[in-house]
């Protein structure tokens, strides 16, 4: 369920008549668009908007095989825009959406949306990589996007290596040893200034209240053998913090904060500033995705461009104390293409549209998105992506075009995981990518899938702002020492009483509709 946020619910009524109107009915202008040769597109941007006649904009074009006439929004307006777009008479025939949103789901039931379930096996790039990923991309198992893949497994544990030798310690591999470590790293001058001013776990304050948010607090739950938001429990659906395994894991996160092994600020610090405490020798342990390696080998060079390579070690997923192992998936998507019935009106023009994204998804076009254009930004070594140039403003401007905007187009490979990869500056990096990949593969293994992502639940659509806070506060409160256990359990009984009785019969139900399995 954390995928679907809850903005704007106010206007959804209306939303939802208008999307019917639109959908249904209006001018022929839109559908003659699919017809020809030009591809209309909203799409996020993160930087400058590139410019129609320039390389990469002309680079894509020749891909697709059509004009493209894309509307870049800066992702800050991003979910505002979308609302007033899926509320209009102009929905372009293929728009990013970034999650499903009230608004999405709503227009996406409401017909404004191909359903592209049973579709896009006939294209060859644009069938589905993962199952698994489909799966929780889809709204009630309808397929509604051409979901962008990100990686099912990215979870790992990230500590100060120079810490862990200089105490001759070992990464975890267990809970019970991340404690010792954390410990060890508190009280026993990990960085030998003689001095009692470090602490083992660096926890900050999450950005979002959804109880199930791909936090360290979800991971150590899940660790625990909590599910991964929801689990099955007797054949009903039920949320992770209405399990023993959710209290025996905050127990053990409650004793380190107690004991000082967690920095004292975690209710407080700035997400963005999670890295600062590691870098600056203050705290050893970040749980997090294993791509953060890269910003802290980043910031540990700017520090010590000779000896960064020994300051960072990772490890995966932890067993817990009885030897099982338990690891935090992620959703496998983020966001995904849909193609609108308003400007796309037969199945004859929805196959041009089709057509074209799945030139777009080639290995061709998914390197133009994510890596550039080669020979001019970008060099092959050794399989990597090598940088040219990047003093020269045209150069600049195509890194701009891909880094910050066109990327956003891929289906498959993004920033970080293009079609090649970039080439590491150091062995220890080398070595930290494949250990990520190794890692992955190990964990995914063990992996605990979320059986409610597919699931929208009508109730959780109009509550969720209200439900999601009282249990993700609650729970930092009880590791603050602020309520005890008993009250941490009341607050649980009131999410039940609030509206989360009837989003777990409604998932529950809907679950059985699917005839899913679950975890």
């Amino acid at each position: 369920m954390r995928t679907t946020p809850r903005r704007l619910l106010a206007a959804m009524a209306a939303l939802t008549t208008a999307l019917l109107a639109s959908a249904c009915g209006g001018g022929d202008d839109g559908g003659g668009r699919a017809a020809s040769g030009e591809l209309t597109m909203m799409v996020p941007l993160f930087g400058t908007a590139p410019d129609p006649k320039g390389e990469v904009h002309q680079a894509v074009e020749k891909v697709v095989g059509k004009k493209l006439k894309i509307t870049w929004v800066p992702n800050a307006e991003y979910g505002d825009k979308t609302n007033v777009v899926l509320a209009s008479d102009d929905i372009p025939q293929v728009m990013v959406v970034q999650g499903k949103t009230a608004a999405f789901v709503q227009a996406a039931q409401a017909g404004a949306f191909w359903e592209l379930t049973d579709k896009l096996d006939r294209y060859p790039n644009l069938k589905a990589k993962s199952e698994q990923a489909e799966l929780n991309a889809s709204i009630n198992g309808k397929v509604f996007g051409i979901y962008r893949v990100r990686p099912l497994l990215r979870s790992a544990v990230l500590y100060r290596k120079d810490w862990l030798d200089r105490l001759g310690l070992k990464v975890p591999e267990t809970v019970d040893e991340l404690y010792e470590v954390a410990k060890a790293f508190t009280e026993k001058d990990p960085d030998g200034n003689g001095e009692k001013d470090t602490y083992g776990l660096i926890i900050p304050k999450w950005p979002t209240p959804v109880f199930c948010s791909a936090s360290p607090y979800n991971v150590i739950e899940t660790w625990f053998g909590a599910p991964n938001c929801y689990g099955d429990r007797g054949g009903r659906l039920v949320p992770a913090f209405d399990t023993e395994e959710f209290y025996t894991a905050n127990r053990w996160l409650k004793k380190m904060v107690d004991e000082g092994l967690v920095n004292p600020d975690f209710a407080t610090l700035d997400s963005g500033k999670w890295n600062d405490p590691f870098v600056q020798g203050k705290g050893g342990i970040i749980i997090d995705v294993n791509v953060r390696a890269t910003q802290l080998y980043g910031l540990l060079k700017e520090q010590d461009p000779d000896g960064y390579g020994d300051k960072l070690a990772m490890g995966g997923n932890l067993k817990r104390s009885d030897g099982q192992k338990f690891s935090y998936p992620f959703d496998g998507y983020n966001g995904f293409l849909a193609v609108s019935k308003q400007s796309v009106r037969t199945e004859a023009e929805l196959d041009e549209v089709l057509k074209a994204l799945d030139r777009l998804a080639t290995k061709e076009g998914q390197t133009l998105l994510a890596n550039g254009i080669e020979g001019r930004n970008f060099k092959l070594e050794n399989g990597y992506d090598v940088p040219i140039d990047d003093d020269d403003p045209a150069v600049k401007t195509i890194n701009n075009d891909v880094d910050f905007a066109f990327v956003q187009l891929g289906t498959w490979a993004t920033i970080g995981m293009g079609v090649y990869e970039s080439m590491p500056t150091s062995e220890a990096e080398r070595e930290n990518l494949r250990l990520r990949k190794e890692l992955a593969e190990l964990d995914l293994q063990t992996a605990v899938h979320n059986p409610a992502l597919p699931i929208v639940s009508p109730t959780y659509v109009s509550r969720g702002a209200t439900l999601d806070p009282i249990v993700s506060d609650a729970r930092v409160k009880y590791l603050a020492g602020e309520i005890t256990e008993e009250q941490l359990r009341a607050e649980v009984k009131r999410w039940y009483d609030s509206g989360g009785a009837q989003v777990v019969a409604e998932i529950t139900d809907l679950r059985a509709e699917l005839g899913a399995g679950g975890n």
